[in-house]
């Protein structure tokens, strides 16, 4: 598959996760492909990293400025990178709920801003953002998590219309509890780790968790040329859990 050949990509939180998976695709299907991490030293060719902090909007510049120019533009931009949090409203104070919010939605803000100068002068530019189901469904300890990225899905919309007559489309995915790193260190923080996965999983309707190339493959969906129709969308990859209802499993 080679729909991004010729396109240059810019992914944030590149180095692991949903981000790093994504990254990788739009490598192999043929886009020339830059990372921007806080840690980016694992990141390997075809791609290339660059270290960004994005609660500094000097570095974003940097870093944007620096893979775009050695990418030689800039066609798509994928918002992931992130940070959890785990809580009611009573368990986080201000300073973390700042730390959060600055991280995931005003950092997402940053690095398009550095980015859009050069999204305007492609004829395929495309943004995804990494939103989450938490965006539009009700999870327990998640007060903090949830806002941030309820946050995140009401600013796609917003991008999304404030830059469509720009030729510049915008969407996110909104990805359900994905099998990645920082869900296992969370499980691993458990009293019973093994209990608590078999749990989150039977909530599934699929009986598993989302994979980060299921993600990745979405995303990779909405950035891609041939999906230059689609703005203004959240693209659930949650594995049924926000819209099915099942019943019980029955005993046979």
């Amino acid at each position: 598959m080679s729909e991004f050949e010729g396109i240059a990509a810019l992914v944030t939180g590149g180095a692991s996760g949903i981000g790093r998976a994504t990254a990788e695709l739009l490598a192999e299907r043929g886009a020339r492909v830059a990372v921007l991490d806080l840690d980016p030293t694992g990141v390997k060719p075809p791609l290339s990293g660059h270290r960004a902090d994005l609660a500094d909007d000097a570095s974003v510049r940097a870093a944007v400025t620096s893979a775009v120019a050695e990418l030689g533009g800039l066609d798509v931009l994928v918002n992931n990178a992130g940070v959890g949090a785990l809580g009611t409203v009573e368990d986080n104070d201000d300073a973390e709920w700042h730390r959060v919010l600055d991280v995931n939605v005003v950092g997402m803000v940053r690095v398009t801003r550095a980015a859009l100068p050069h999204l305007r002068r492609s004829a395929h530019a495309a943004i995804v953002n990494t939103c989450s189901i938490a965006a539009t469904a009700g999870l327990p300890q998640r007060a903090l998590y949830s806002a941030a990225k309820g946050a995140v899905y009401s600013l796609t919309l917003a991008m999304a219309a404030d830059h469509v007559r720009e030729g510049v489309r915008v969407n996110c995915v909104t990805p359900g509890t994905a099998d990645t790193a920082w869900v296992t260190r969370l499980l691993d923080a458990a009293d019973d780790p093994v209990a608590e996965r078999a749990a989150l999983e039977a909530r599934q309707p699929l009986g598993r968790l989302v994979s980060a190339a299921e993600v990745a493959g979405a995303i990779a969906y909405l950035a891609s040329p041939l999906s230059g129709a689609t703005t203004g969308t959240a693209l659930a990859v949650d594995g049924g859990v926000q819209g099915l209802r099942l019943r019980p499993p029955t005993a046979r």
